[in-house]
Formats: structure tokens, C-alpha cells, sequence
């Protein structure tokens, strides 16, 4: 009896919860539903921006993490969504996050070509604005 009542605890504890891969899947997915000239909001609803709690107890929230950038002329924001696994360590990796790229409140592309691309025409490394986790 007292094994089954665990073991159900365990199966309702483990319901809410997504395995990384179908995350990272579902992130891969929405981004689909994207398109250039989107609002940020669109982007942020489209994408979501909730917390999920992996089947191995991680807390991956969307997006993994935000960069804001500031030229004279532009404000870049990047939206990093989990969508790949290319380590097999705890730590997620920028090579695991892919930006979305926001420039003057409107999804102006995705992908890291997209940004180093924007890098190296606006010259942002001088314009880090702020960084946050």
C-alpha cells in the first residue's frame, strides 16, 4: 500500500513537469509561428514567456535570457529560447540558446548568423548596454 501511494505521488509530482528535450522541441516549434516585422509583444506571445519545470527538476524559463544593446541610431534586444542540446553538462550554453532579434521593438530575424551579422554592420560590442540573467 505504501509503495503505491508513493508511487502515485511520484506520477502526479512528475505530470506538470516536461522532459528538456520536448522544451527544446517546443521552443523549435513556436518559432515557426514567427515572422520578420512581428512586435516584440507578438514575439513574447507567440514564443511564450512562462517558467516550466523539467522532468529532471530544472527550471527553464522563456526566454532563457534577455541582452539589451544600444547603437545612437538603434536598440537591440535578443530573446534567447532553449532549442538545442550540444553539451551533456548541467550549464546551458549559448551554442543551446537561439536569438531572436528585436531592433526598434520589431523581430528583425533569428539565429546566431542573423546577430553576428548585425554585430559586425552596427559594430554593437562597443555598445553593450546591459546584461542580465
Amino acid at each position: 500500500m505504501r509503495v503505491a501511494i508513493i508511487a502515485v505521488i511520484a506520477s502526479l509530482t512528475l505530470a506538470g513537469c516536461s522532459s528538456m528535450d520536448s522544451i527544446r522541441t517546443e521552443n523549435r516549434h513556436r518559432m515557426a509561428g514567427l515572422s520578420t516585422g512581428m512586435s516584440r509583444r507578438d514575439v513574447l506571445s507567440v514564443m511564450g514567456t512562462n517558467t516550466i519545470r523539467s522532468a529532471e527538476g530544472r527550471l527553464i524559463s522563456n526566454p532563457y535570457r534577455t541582452k539589451l544593446y544600444r547603437t545612437p541610431r538603434h536598440e537591440f534586444e535578443l530573446l534567447l529560447y532553449y532549442t538545442d542540446e550540444n553539451s551533456y553538462h548541467d550549464a546551458i550554453t549559448d551554442e543551446e540558446l537561439t536569438p531572436l532579434v528585436i531592433m526598434d521593438g520589431k523581430l528583425d530575424g533569428w539565429g546566431w548568423s542573423h546577430w553576428n551579422a548585425l554585430v559586425q554592420k552596427y559594430d554593437l560590442h562597443l555598445w553593450l548596454r546591459q546584461e542580465y540573467y
